[in-house]
């Protein structure tokens, strides 16, 4: 007997199972995660050989983003089901009745911009689920919160399962919006079901045990003794995974929540920008909002990977997850940024960078995100007028980006850096909070886990008449230690 008048996802694979035991909610969100970045993987992996520029799967999921790798985010359509409270500007991308705005009915909507309601009363809004359709087979992940408090984890590959799964889907779908199914059936049914290539699920647990020890790695290092050169610059030690942390699960509940209708404000704002009939001063303010929703929803995005740090559920071994990466390609996309930043809070930055740039070992989709927002929040913190220097420059078997503040400007009439640090108080474990400025980001022991996270180390000193110095040591590729001229 279903809860309600259509079965969830959880009870559809319940009854296609011997047994779904109910456990911790720690250990059931733990294979959740786990078994998302396996299927991450799988997915780069089997899609690896084909373009980016063609759409070889769709992924009905909630809540998203699931996946952050660029390649699968450009050849994955994906729609996000949603029981949070709808606003009636939410329903633009589906044309629904009432809708505050319209769009023209020859615009295409794409689907990995859908996002549709769930009904109050829909249990499937207590399930957290993951539908992925490909050529090379089907997949359904579903993660359900109980009314005793214990959560379920579990997954299937078997065809019928998962057409079960799309059909339960689908009737809400047809429920909400019966022109949106039509073109969503469509799209199903371009990936036909069919029984999963039996290298396809021992390649799955192969990544599940590779994810699992990967996370154990990781909790096993971050809380290891720093080196004793450092010892004003340790680390707070990590919680464990069996005893969450309030702050912890807070912090991860508030990012969501944000990120959540931002990116859903970014998506409409970016249907609009694609119409010919604005006015130039209309389209210069969409896209200061879409740049504002892009610069808060990495900001939450930032967070949410920091509170995973601690939980130590999802983190990765940076021996495993780091690979040679080009830095000069980084530092080409993020040095506007970072002026930019600087501009608004009227500052000025210079980058003094080598004559060549070396090859760094590291997390290629975080270090960017991780180093603009240590910037971002640096930037926070001095008054205007301040002048910022990034210098990169070799030191030894390893690359040094330090960032300080500097005195003797052109300018004589800027403010002068002050010499003692800002005031900034603790907000639980991960946030401290600075009131001169009103400025909430992380403190400097959930950074320090971030640069770990991504293969490096974060160093801040305070030194007398010059401010806060933050000094960031990332690793060469063993290929690639040659000298360096400066370039300004």
């Amino acid at each position: 007997m279903y809860e309600w008048i259509l079965p969830s996802l959880s009870e559809i694979l319940a009854e296609n199972q011997s047994s779904v035991a109910e456990c911790s909610p720690a250990k059931a969100e733990r294979q959740w995660r786990v078994s998302l970045a396996a299927t991450e993987h799988l997915l780069l992996n089997t899609l690896a050989a084909a373009s980016v520029d063609t759409t070889q799967g769709l992924v009905l999921a909630a809540p998203a983003p699931l996946f952050s790798q660029p390649k699968l985010t450009q050849s994955l359509q994906t729609v996000t089901f949603t029981a949070k409270p709808f606003n009636p500007l939410a329903l633009m991308p589906f044309q629904m009745p009432g809708a505050v705005a319209s769009i023209n009915e020859n615009e295409e909507i794409a689907p990995h911009e859908s996002v549709l309601p769930l009904l109050p009363a829909d249990p499937l809004g207590a399930e957290q689920f993951c539908l992925v359709f490909t050529d090379k087979f089907r997949l359904v992940l579903v993660l359900t919160t109980h009314k005793n408090g214990k959560k379920t984890f579990s997954f299937s590959f078997e065809p019928e399962v998962v057409q079960q799964a799309w059909r339960s889907l689908g009737a809400r779908v047809m429920l909400a919006n019966p022109e949106f199914f039509a073109r969503l059936d469509t799209l199903v049914q371009e990936y036909s079901p069919v029984a999963p290539d039996c290298r396809i699920m021992i390649q799955f647990s192969q990544l599940l045990l590779q994810e699992l020890t990967e996370a154990e790695e990781t909790k096993d290092s971050l809380l290891g003794i720093a080196d004793k050169e450092d010892k004003e610059n340790i680390p707070c030690p990590m919680p464990s995974a069996q005893c969450p942390n309030p702050d912890v699960e807070l912090l991860q509940a508030f990012a969501h929540e944000v990120r959540t209708p931002l990116t859903t404000i970014r998506t409409m704002t970016r249907l609009l920008l694609k119409r010919r009939d604005l006015d130039a001063s209309v389209i210069n303010r969409l896209k200061i909002i879409d740049h504002e929703c892009t610069e808060q929803i990495d900001r939450m995005e930032l967070l949410f990977k920091a509170a995973e740090l601690e939980t130590t559920i999802s983190a990765k071994s940076p021996k495993t997850q780091l690979t040679p990466m080009s830095l000069d390609q980084v530092l080409q996309q993020s040095i506007p940024r970072w002026e930019q930043a600087a501009h608004r809070r009227n500052l000025t930055l210079n980058v003094v960078l080598p004559q060549q740039l070396p090859t760094v070992v590291s997390n290629p989709m975080m270090l960017d995100q991780v180093l603009t927002g240590l910037i971002e929040n640096f930037t926070r913190s001095l008054p205007a007028g301040s002048h910022i220097q990034v210098q990169v420059i070799p030191a030894g078997d390893q690359l040094k980006l330090q960032l300080s503040p500097q005195f003797g400007c052109k300018d004589s009439s800027k403010t002068a850096i002050p010499a003692t640090p800002p005031i900034r108080k603790a907000l639980g474990q991960l946030l401290m909070f600075q009131p001169e400025t009103g400025t909430i980001s992380l403190n400097i022991a959930a950074t320090k886990h971030l640069f770990q996270a991504i293969g490096g180390k974060l160093i801040v000193r305070q030194r007398p008449h010059y401010g806060e110095v933050l000094t960031i040591f990332l690793p060469l590729e063993v290929s690639n230690k040659h000298q360096f001229g400066a370039k300004a």
